[in-house]
């Protein structure tokens, strides 16, 4: 059947945008502190969950909501299922945008806000798409699965929570990276590094030190409170280092307390050279100051193996590989306190030549020279699919139809549900040469990419389920 994709997805451009600006104006950051047994993961992202499951049952599609953290809609009948995975999950805002970050702003072509490319953009294009195929009644031989997630940003309680019960789909997509194909995900890994107590005991210099919300996130902010008699020399030297080094910061006095502010770029963890790490920046300048014994061995052994070592080369883990990069590290959270010492957040990504099991025994022996203890250790393996796979041929046949350009196979840093399929890939929607401001100030997707990725969507899931 001939389609003209891209003019069916032009007849619903203003109600695909009035959706995507409802949608996106639900704060459904992860918050457990509004949590219910409805709601395990907070009341916005289950108002979010919510919304695309009354968006469905308003469409006629089948819905299914399991257990508040995760749901599906369905179309089609057959025995086998295309999945499209999504979320409704965002990451915190952070600091410095232009615009209101959960307003769906529409400016100069674009739209503006947390979500707006990762991934609520994309899970609005999907929506549309399946209801295309849907309301033009096209025949299909299998199931059409749109799969939703409300924590892909943090542990992924919810596609596990999900695969308990609900049946595997036999090949899908994520659209939740790039185009044209991601076939390759590095894998991912998060753990904790907690300060051990010293027996040394000492008036407290450093009273607190915070950085970061998230481990996939570089930090855009960070403070560290101070007991000091006298400021100024400490004020003085504070801003002689910002000013070297061309970072924004602030120094303020309370009294005997004493509090510097450094404000970076944040950036997605899964290459944390796109951003300026608050954190690491604000520690390493109390490296070179008179603290107490506790936190003296706490900053210096963050400067001294992360600070500008994004790859792991001092802490002797840095690998490479040809097609999935190098092993990136990104320290999302810092904190420290007089009380109880230090916690290093870190986010390590590997490609899928990194023995990470030798990995972790590394880092665990540098850590323990300094009084570390690894802890909280979570990975989740790398994932590829074959070149000549059928999902992966048929993606790159519709990518190419209705783009005029080659449609290459990428590997990347990121992490997708697209690894919780046996058979899954990443399919866009950011496109080739757009900047990625996913996790970033003033995320925003292009107007005309999102309603180009609508129709490639639309045509992939009939050619899969046809």
């Amino acid at each position: 059947m001939n389609v003209n994709w891209m003019e069916e997805v032009k007849k619903r451009e203003s109600a695909l945008l009035k959706d995507l600006q409802t949608f996106l104006r639900i704060p459904s950051v992860r918050n457990e502190q509004t949590a219910t047994q409805e709601a395990p993961l907070g009341k916005e992202v289950y108002e979010a969950l919510c919304y695309m499951l009354k968006r469905g049952e308003e469409e006629g599609f089948v819905t299914k909501n399991v257990d508040g953290l995760a749901g599906h809609l369905e179309m089609g009948n057959g025995e086998e299922i295309v999945g499209i995975l999504c979320h409704v999950d965002v990451v915190p805002p952070g600091d410095g945008w232009t615009f209101d970050p959960f307003g769906g702003t529409i400016v100069d072509g674009k739209i503006y806000a947390r979500g707006a490319l990762d991934d609520k953009g994309p899970t609005i294009a999907a929506f549309y798409a399946m209801k295309i195929v849907k309301e033009l009644g096209l025949p299909l031989a299998k199931r059409v699965r749109m799969i939703i997630g409300t924590d892909e940003e943090s542990d992924w309680q919810c596609v596990e929570r999900y695969f308990q019960t609900e049946q595997m789909p036999t090949l899908g997509f994520a659209p939740d990276a790039d185009f044209p194909i991601i076939y390759a995900e590095k894998g991912i890994a998060d753990f904790d590094l907690i300060q051990q107590p010293t027996n040394e005991r000492s008036e407290c210099i450093l009273l607190s030190f915070h950085a970061g919300r998230r481990y996939n996130m570089v930090p855009d902010f960070a403070e560290a409170a101070l007991r000091l008699a006298d400021g100024e020399a400490m004020k003085e030297r504070f801003l002689a280092f910002l000013q070297t080094h061309a970072i924004d910061g602030e120094a303020h006095s309370d009294g005997e307390t004493f509090t510097l502010r450094v404000r970076g770029v944040s950036a997605h963890g899964m290459e944390p050279n796109n951003g300026v790490n608050a954190g690491l920046w604000l520690v390493k300048f109390l490296e070179n100051e008179q603290l107490d014994p506790q936190a003296n061995a706490f900053v210096r052994f963050v400067s001294q193996y992360f600070h500008e070592d994004t790859r792991g080369r001092r802490l002797g883990v840095a690998h490479t590989n040809e097609e999935l990069g190098d092993l990136t590290i990104n320290v999302g959270v810092l904190s420290y306190t007089s009380e109880h010492g230090g916690k290093i957040g870190i986010n390590l990504r590997y490609p899928v030549t990194n023995d990470i099991v030798h990995t972790k025994k590394m880092i665990e022996q540098v850590a323990e020279r300094h009084a570390f203890a690894l802890t909280d250790f979570s990975n989740s393996a790398p994932h590829y699919v074959a070149k000549d796979h059928p999902l992966v041929q048929t993606l790159q046949r519709v990518y190419e139809e209705q783009t005029g350009e080659r449609a290459s196979l990428l590997a990347i840093g990121g992490g997708t549900y697209a690894r919780s399929l046996q058979a899954g890939v990443a399919f866009g929607p950011l496109f080739p040469n757009r900047p990625d401001v996913a996790h970033q100030k003033d995320e925003h997707m292009f107007i005309d990419d999102l309603l180009k990725a609508t129709a490639i969507y639309a045509q992939a899931i009939y050619e899969l389920a046809k």
